[in-house]
């Protein structure tokens, strides 16, 4: 069940079925970030791919009849509208059509009105309708997908579609569970429910057991997403953001064109896959080692005496420059941690985190929380969420002092999209726990 290895089998058949040649992929916004995650572009150009195209784009190559087009797309019904008019007007020589979930057959029929010049040469339906973040852990690229208590009815319709493709890359045909107790937990459970049961020859799969798609309510746990991450991945989200991947270092000061954009990837980094959950005290020492492996590599390059010498260097050299690489980009992105561990002063804050998740003293951490928001060290955000802490673990006490503490960060001039944050996740709190009851 390693979802990396089951997209990569996907693009290579497509790069395969259409026979040696040049080709042109052309795919949309999200096919387009699906293959950058899984393949660099010296990957595809060994795959005989020279060129890349999107599906939405305004300006294209002209009369490139010498070429064939892999066709790589979600097939929703923008996509559909472009590939007809892409096929009335073909600018390739050949079209090999890849969608990336389950088509509808009234839009294979469009397809096949539309390409008058029979240049399509096979359709198929190739499940990859995902982000595959690493071999077990997949996005949608979705933010904000309900409304209230409620699913926001497109974002519904995308994740259903999402977790069908991952269910047919992997071929299992789960047995759902879902967390009771939530509304919207159900609904997406029935939703997926509907899809198997539509499409269940699809879902024909020998199985030597009963997977199950468990389905839970982020909401049911308030307070992990509250608490500051101290592993080396959890990290870099959280103070530097990795997104599909790739982290933005453009901001750190002096930092080297090189290193303005780094990737971090489990399957192209050794070192970041054997250290991405290792705390942060940990990391420290391992990127020593790895500063020390460098450093003696380092002085046999140095000594270049001999003709022997000279054919080692050259044999060794990509290896030296790879691992100089990754040195580089290590170094960089945890020094930038420890900078801002230091300069926001989240080890404080962590630990009063800690304190209010699992110990009870009221007045001390009332006392300690008032002291970091007035410190100007402390984030905004780390202030907030230290104030949500508080109120989930002291909302019933009777000294409680919720509202001392919103008018503190009202003080200290937290913006106002802050400040009813808290308000509303005390109230989706209240109405949750109500209409769950």
């Amino acid at each position: 069940m390693n979802l990396t290895v089951a997209l990569k089998f996907y693009i290579t058949r497509m790069t395969e079925e259409s026979g040696p040649g040049m080709k042109v992929l052309l795919m949309d916004k999200q096919t387009t970030s699906i293959v950058s995650l899984l393949y660099s572009q010296s990957e595809i150009f060994m795959k005989e791919v020279y060129l890349f195209e999107r599906i939405d784009a305004n300006t294209r190559n002209e009369g490139l009849k010498h070429l064939k087009c892999i066709v790589f797309i979600r097939p929703t019904k923008e996509n559909i509208e472009y590939l007809c008019n892409e096929l009335r007007c073909p600018k390739y020589g050949t079209y090999y059509i890849y969608f990336s979930n389950i088509i509808a057959k009234a839009d294979v029929k469009l397809l096949a009105e539309s390409d008058e010049q029979e240049v399509v040469r096979e359709v198929h339906e190739y499940y990859a309708d995902y982000l595959a973040i690493s071999p077990h852990l997949f996005s949608l690229g979705i933010t904000g997908c309900s409304q209230g208590l409620l699913w926001n009815p497109v974002h519904l319709h995308r994740t259903v579609l999402g977790i069908i493709s991952v269910l047919l890359s992997i071929k299992r045909c789960p047995y759902i569970r879902y967390q009771c107790s939530s509304e919207m937990a159900k609904r997406l459970a029935e939703k997926i429910r509907e899809v198997l049961s539509k499409e269940s020859s699809s879902f024909e799969f020998r199985q030597d057991s009963s997977p199950i798609l468990l389905i839970l309510d982020r909401r049911d746990d308030p307070v992990t997403p509250l608490l500051n991450q101290w592993t080396y991945q959890a990290m870099v989200h959280e103070l530097l953001t990795i997104n599909n991947n790739r982290v933005n270092l453009s901001h750190v000061k002096g930092i080297s064109k090189e290193l303005k954009e780094v990737v971090l990837s489990a399957e192209h980094d050794e070192f970041y896959a054997n250290n991405l959950y290792l705390n942060f005290g940990e990391i420290g020492q391992t990127i020593k080692e790895l500063m020390d492996e460098f450093q003696k590599k380092a002085k046999k390059h140095q000594k270049v005496e001999s003709i022997a010498d000279m054919k080692t260097f050259v044999e060794t050299y990509p290896l030296f420059k790879k691992l100089s690489g990754t040195v580089s980009k290590h170094v960089t992105v945890v020094g930038e941690l420890s900078s801002l561990v230091e300069k926001h002063n989240l080890l404080r804050v962590s630990e009063l985190e800690q304190e209010l998740s699992c110990q009870s003293d009221h007045s001390m951490q009332l006392q300690k929380i008032k002291e970091l928001i007035n410190s100007q060290q402390i984030r905004e955000i780390d202030c907030v969420r230290l104030v949500m802490l508080y109120a989930l673990h002291y909302e019933k006490h009777a000294s409680n002092d919720i509202s001392g503490l919103l008018n503190l960060l009202k003080n200290k001039g937290i913006s106002e999209k802050y400040i009813k944050n808290i308000v509303e996740s005390m109230q989706d709190k209240v109405i949750y726990s109500i209409v769950n009851q």
